[in-house]
């Protein structure tokens, strides 16, 4: 009769408040390695800012102001100090607030400056936007011929609620995951690291795109999936399998790209991007990087749940012909399948709803503006990912039936693979 394995030893889990102190040790560890990575020095230059729909205010300046000459184009924080003034207006047929503030700047030689700013009088603001004493903006400091200040209100500084917001989502993520949940956070400071220390820089430098990423994706798998399921057959089969999908994800890519003709000139991101790089950046390959790392989060996912979908089959009965193992396995992969493209088209979906409004808002065909080059970017991405996810479920099924039965036939370099699967792992199914 065939036993379940279980934990040797008279090992006892941990008491709650012990996870308590992990959880608060590790997110501590994670705000401060992400304010170190994207805290800017008061003293660097900053590149000039981007035209934006964002609503822009002129400043007048304080009695007193300093000279501006050496912050011409930066954008720095400051705080609102006091509302002056606010009373409704209407600007065309649009009602809303006029602002006016008194506010202080916070970086930079100027700060501690204070300066008066006028928001919402010169351009169209939502209806629920306006500003109060304590928030904290940022604007874009620049000098007029006169001397005198100018200061352009670019956004509202919204850091702190996003850390308390990551600071929950790690806490959960390890009361409940326990270590695997603590690994899982360390494996997402690896894919930042990866993201921004590796594929964004060497992009940068004009390196090709699809090249990069696919090198960067293969280097991120190899250390995020060991670090957080281990050295087992298990993670080896998700990992061969979620590579096998990510290079037919491409090809599909790039094929589906040169045949659609898209350029990855749909939005203006791409423009802001090829007038303020100094290097030649492939942008048509910037798109098919996109859809690659758009996949990748959830190809890891789906991967590695039949990856221990077949090994606990066949822990559960080894006896288990090949065939019988792959059509079982298939059978759950089947349905997770379906949920994980459900899940990525409404994902897709809910990033592109303004996008989804030119249906009802133009008086365009709908066939038209499905044509459109920004419109048929998302859907293509979509299609191309889903392909992607269909193909890894037979694909990792395959690699994690043949390594269950036949890892053995290795012989002697089947001791290095590690076991089939880690005590105490469970599978994540839909």
């Amino acid at each position: 009769m065939h036993t379940q394995p279980h934990l040797s030893g008279d090992k006892r889990p941990w008491p709650w408040w012990r996870w308590l102190l992990v959880a608060a040790a590790l997110v501590a560890a994670e705000i401060l390695v992400l304010i170190l990575l994207f805290r800017r020095p008061s003293a660097s230059p900053a590149v000039a800012p981007m035209p934006s729909s964002t609503p822009a205010a002129v400043a007048s300046p304080a009695p007193g102001a300093p000279s501006a000459a050496d912050m011409q184009g930066r954008i720095v924080k400051a705080k609102v100090l006091a509302i002056l003034e606010s009373r409704p207006i209407t600007l065309g047929d649009h009602p809303q607030i006029y602002q006016k503030a008194r506010i202080r700047l916070l970086e930079g030689p100027l700060a501690g400056t204070e300066v008066v700013m006028d928001f919402g009088k010169r351009q169209t603001l939502p209806s629920k936007m306006r500003l109060e004493v304590g928030d904290e903006i940022l604007v874009n400091v620049l000098q007029r011929p006169d001397g005198g200040l100018v200061v352009y209100f670019m956004d509202f500084v919204r850091l702190k609620p996003m850390l308390v917001l990551f600071a929950v989502f790690a806490f959960f993520s390890i009361a409940v995951g326990g270590w695997k949940g603590a690994r899982g956070l360390l494996g997402m400071a690896f894919s930042f690291a990866v993201i921004f220390g590796f594929i964004l820089p060497q992009i940068l430098h004009g390196r090709d795109p699809v090249a990069v990423t696919v090198l960067g994706s293969a280097i991120l798998l190899g250390i995020t999936l060991y670090l957080i399921y281990g050295w087992t057959l298990k993670t080896h089969a998700a990992v061969l399998g979620i590579l096998a999908a990510l290079v037919l994800t491409g090809f599909l890519a790039r094929y589906f790209v040169d045949l659609t003709r898209l350029t990855g000139f749909g939005s203006e991101d791409a423009l802001y991007l090829i007038q303020f790089s100094t290097v030649r950046i492939d942008i048509q390959g910037l798109v098919l990087a996109g859809m690659l790392v758009g996949a990748l989060g959830v190809l890891d996912d789906l991967a590695i749940t039949q990856s221990s979908v077949v090994f606990q089959l066949f822990a559960t009965d080894p006896g288990l012909s090949f065939r019988a193992l792959y059509r079982r396995a298939m059978t759950v992969g089947r349905d997770h399948v379906a949920a994980t493209v459900n899940t990525l088209v409404l994902a897709y979906t809910g990033g592109a709803l303004p996008m989804l409004l030119l249906f009802y808002v133009t008086n365009e065909h709908p066939l038209q503006v499905l044509n459109y080059e920004f419109v048929a970017q998302e859907i293509i991405s979509m299609m191309v990912g889903s392909l992607g996810l269909i193909a890894a479920v037979p694909l990792t099924n395959l690699l994690a039936v043949w390594l269950a039965r036949y890892h053995q036939r290795l012989g002697k370099w089947a001791r290095y693979l590690g076991p089939p699967d880690r005590g105490g792992d469970h599978v994540h199914a839909h």
